[in-house]
């Protein structure tokens, strides 16, 4: 039997804040006891943690990643193996990734690929939802049964016709029948035959630049869409959780259904509360490395995104890491936007950006590992293994320096990518040690984890459901 014991830190979850001493044992937490309490000073360990001045924190939870994700003629640049390595710098002790069904193909055997790429290469546990590209009666059926072994969440996309467009009838048959095993949809809320219209249009008047990419994606054609998929859902009697959201237009909608006593959810990801259309615009073809789908908005969305964040009509913050390098990947789209590939790295990125937050005065700490950690693990079955610290739990612990300050860089990431989407920002905060079930990852700033530490971790339904 192992044992650490974290001395002396100040714990905080979604919940409390103490300053605890946190025993481990064989991978789990066995017991938390005040600092300096009779019951904290009978813990004894093989290793012990000093944690004075540092906050103790779960391990974060992002639920939306794609690691090798094959799109636009190629692969996003992070693999299983460097992308876990970077999330756990970041202090992300579980992702949740994105199998793809192709057309034409089951399920199963997307899911089946899934598994291959990470198995024996993930440094921190790992799930994952299913892309349904192909709605039919095949489909319908194996959803039932990827429910049944812990696959229980489906994204579907109103995005991206020919590639993972799904038209109403398909989405309504996916969500009637999620209503019946009890997964979630997932939606990429985005009219995409309109989209495709308009760019059809800027192409033809000439207007190839990364910042068209955003201007075409009208914030107007997100908030319709999310309007639409929440319908679909109120008719199917379905829940539904909205991915990526960027538009002020869009959180109306969420905040709408919501103050209905619809079970709608809302996700929106770092690059849409620190990025904006001013980076789009960037010159010399650099706006191509914020080209993301929903696309960066402009600045005056930000304070909506955080307004939601406040009155939990947003609920998680995940990175939607989907990273292409800048050489030789983004460049694809030189003389035509539509063809840059579509994504942000930022996995590493997500818990400093939201400490900062913290420091800005936008959210409160506790509302940080609330949206980063508790409720993305509560959302997709995870908890109470995952997302906080309490007895019984995961041993996914992070030792955070709340004082430590950094600036973001290419050079000094972790992520397979050759550039920062927050290249120069300055952050106070850092990771200093990551355990994973008791493991350590990172220890002081070193990497002292491993491929194949990290194990699927299958999830029960959403917890937010009766």
């Amino acid at each position: 039997m192992s044992r650490t014991v974290i001395r002396s830190g100040l714990v905080i979850t979604a919940s409390d804040e103490i300053h605890a001493d946190v025993l481990i044992e064989d991978g789990r937490i066995a017991a938390l006891a005040a600092t300096g309490t009779p019951a904290a000073e009978t813990f004894t360990a093989d290793r012990t943690i000093d944690a004075t001045g540092k906050y103790v924190i779960p391990g974060g939870v992002d639920a939306h990643t794609h690691m090798e994700l094959p799109f636009g003629g190629t692969f996003a640049s992070d693999t299983f193996e460097t992308g876990t390595r970077a999330a756990a710098w970041g202090g992300t002790t579980t992702i949740i990734d994105f199998a793809v069904q192709s057309v034409g193909h089951a399920l199963r055997e997307g899911l089946d690929a899934w598994h291959a790429k990470a198995e024996g290469n993930c440094a921190i546990d790992y799930g994952f939802h299913m892309i349904v590209s192909d709605v039919n009666e095949e489909t319908l059926k194996e959803m039932d049964l990827l429910v049944e072994e812990g696959v229980t969440s489906f994204k579907q996309f109103m995005a991206y016709p020919g590639v993972f467009y799904s038209d109403d009838g398909q989405i309504l048959r996916a969500m009637q029948r999620s209503a019946d095993n009890g997964g979630l949809i997932m939606m990429h809320a985005e009219n995409g035959i309109a989209i495709d219209v308009l760019v059809e249009q800027a192409l033809a008047r000439g207007e190839t630049d990364p910042r068209y990419h955003g201007e075409v994606r009208k914030a107007l054609l997100e908030a319709e869409a999310t309007h639409r998929a929440i319908r679909l859902a109120q008719v199917a009697g379905a829940p539904l959780y909205v991915v990526h959201v960027s538009a002020m237009e869009a959180v109306a909608e969420l905040a709408r259904a919501r103050d209905d006593g619809l079970n709608v959810f809302g996700e929106t990801c770092p690059q849409y509360l620190f990025l904006s259309t001013d980076n789009l615009a960037e010159p010399d073809f650099e706006g191509a490395k914020y080209v993301c789908s929903t696309p960066l908005r402009p600045r005056e969305h930000q304070a909506k995104l955080w307004q939601g964040l406040r009155t939990n009509d947003l609920q998680v913050v995940s990175t939607d890491h989907c990273p292409f390098c800048f050489v030789g990947q983004k460049e694809l789209g030189r003389g035509d936007f539509s063809k840059i590939p579509n994504g942000l790295p930022g996995v590493e990125n997500r818990m400093d950006l939201l400490h900062q937050a913290v420091l800005d005065g936008h959210i409160s700490r506790r509302r940080w590992i609330e949206i980063a950690c508790a409720t993305p693990a509560r959302m997709f079955g995870l908890y109470p293994k995952k997302g906080t610290i309490a007895p019984g739990a995961d041993a996914d612990v992070v030792i955070y320096d709340p004082h430590a300050e950094q600036v973001m860089s290419a050079e000094t990431h972790h992520m397979n990518v050759d550039y920062s989407a927050y290249e120069g920002k300055r952050v106070t905060g850092r990771v200093e040690t990551v355990l994973s079930r008791g493991v350590p990852v990172i220890t002081e700033r070193e990497y002292t984890g491993r491929p194949g530490h990290g194990v699927f971790a299958p999830r029960s339904t959403c917890q937010y459901l009766n």
